[in-house]
């Protein structure tokens, strides 16, 4: 048993873990427990706990949902538009693509199911994220008003976080209504 095997898995994850990640670091459930009533550990919801001593960080409800559904979930849609503050919509649910065979039972969380290759997730504030040009064809796949990803087009690219030809590239996979879309953003942009 390590405290610091737990503490650095927490400190990556905005001092969160889930009872999984506890058990991998050595904490028994007894102990995991123990340390909850003790005020070390706060227990946010079964299996997802924080470590009392960090603040409650933005995003939090992300983080939550995030180890509830398993560490193999990737925050994605509309919540990695806000993740990346790319749109100033909330959404009212927290979004997360899993594999087809995950359990997909959460209040506030919508599922999207898909595999999702290595180059289309990256980190971002310590939690797996789609990419931005995965992100913004998911969004417009959902239904996403095309004024909304426009403006996260035209914000992704003044703030250098995805370059035109990678967003291109994404939209060209796709095809059709897609490639419209983002090669339209793009042309408002001047990025071609």
């Amino acid at each position: 048993m390590t405290d610091t095997q737990l503490y650095a898995i927490a400190e990556r994850q905005a001092g969160y873990f889930s009872a999984l990640q506890a058990r991998q670091a050595g904490f028994s459930k007894a102990l995991l427990s123990h340390h909850v009533k003790s005020g070390r550990f706060l227990r946010l919801r079964r299996g997802v706990y924080r470590l009392a001593h960090f603040p409650e960080m933005p995003h939090a409800d992300l983080f939550i949902a995030w180890l509830a559904a398993g560490e193999k979930a990737v925050v994605s849609h509309e919540s990695a538009l806000l993740l990346y503050g790319l749109t100033d919509l909330l959404p009212t649910e927290i979004h997360l693509t899993v594999l087809r065979t995950a359990s997909r039972r959460l209040p506030g969380v919508r599922f999207h199911t898909a595999h999702l290759s290595p180059e289309e997730v990256t980190t971002r504030q310590g939690l797996p994220v789609t990419t931005v040009p995965r992100t913004l064809v998911d969004v417009l796949r959902s239904g996403v008003a095309e004024e909304w990803v426009r403006q996260a087009v035209q914000q992704a690219l003044a703030r250098g976080l995805v370059s035109a030809a990678a967003l291109h590239t994404a939209a060209q996979q796709r095809g059709g209504y897609i490639v419209a879309v983002i090669q339209s953003a793009l042309e408002e942009s001047n990025a071609l």
